[in-house]
């Protein structure tokens, strides 16, 4: 069952003209209720506004989205949260409409059952076919149009494969369907630049932070599809499953190491904020 509020009312409805319907425009935010606390909740803002303002919608009240998400969270201890601003409504075609009217959504979901085993234990990862564009102007933004991800979701069907790692058109990995890739070498961190296409992951952006206090050096750059056979960790991250070591791409096998441990320490200590 899930619970939704449509510009502050109770709703399961939007008007068919809204550009987040018809175009994908706008934006999203996925945050974690656990314990009762809105997870890493200033970050997720940070990023909801930094997207709004390279988009040219008009901001929401981070004030008004927090009452309002609270208010879906009234007895709740676990749970996810999802925000999405759009444009608003407007008519036929492209140009976008002045003023624009943003519609907001706010929707409290079940958390998903992932087992323990997966952050305990490891996941399975496969590589996927369908390739990542490049958009410079989109590059790191949570925006509506996840049709590329849709697509390399779409490419299994097998329940022991938990994601999917996508390259673009140079093959080299920038990200899975709904995580982002660490690797580790020689002791040092390693994720993708993605200042040319995906996503901006808050638990990214954790990961790096808890890094860099924890003494470990970090490197973000293009990260070639033949490295991942070199690397001596490899995991994924986002702000609902933390933190997921990989077991085994496609047929080779990895192993748990300090790196992960070390994070997934420090991650456990963090405010959250």
């Amino acid at each position: 069952m899930v619970s939704a509020l449509v510009n502050g009312a109770a709703s399961d409805r939007i008007d068919i003209l809204d550009r987040g319907f018809q175009y994908g425009d706008g934006l999203f935010e996925t945050i974690k209720l656990a314990d009762g606390v809105l997870e890493f909740w200033n970050r997720h803002m940070a990023r909801l506004l930094a997207g709004c303002a390279r988009l040219h919608i008009p901001a929401p009240d981070v004030t008004l989205l927090r009452g309002e998400a609270q208010k879906l969270c009234a007895g709740a201890t676990r749970g996810v949260i999802k925000i999405v601003v759009t444009r608003g409504a407007g008519g036929r075609g492209y140009r976008p409409p002045e003023p624009a009217k943003p519609n907001r959504i706010v929707a409290l979901f079940p958390s998903p059952d992932y087992p323990d085993s997966f952050a305990n234990e490891g996941v399975r990862v496969r590589l996927c076919e369908t390739r990542l564009s490049e958009q410079p102007l989109l590059a790191g933004l949570k925006h509506l149009n996840r049709l590329e991800q849709i697509l390399a979701r779409g490419e299994w069907n097998d329940d022991g494969i938990q994601e999917g790692l996508m390259a673009d058109n140079e093959d080299s990995i920038i990200e899975g369907t709904m995580t982002n890739l660490f690797i580790v070498r020689e002791g040092a961190l390693h994720t993708p630049d993605l200042s040319r296409s995906g996503v901006e992951g808050i638990m990214r952006g954790v990961v790096l932070d808890l890094a860099r206090y924890l003494g470990i050096t970090t490197n973000i750059r293009r990260i070639a599809r033949d490295e991942l056979g070199a690397a001596a960790e490899i995991f994924l991250t986002n702000s609902i499953v933390g933190i997921w070591p990989v077991r085994k791409i496609d047929g080779r096998v990895y192993g748990i190491g300090p790196i992960v441990g070390k994070l997934n320490a420090a991650l456990a200590k963090s405010a959250k904020d």
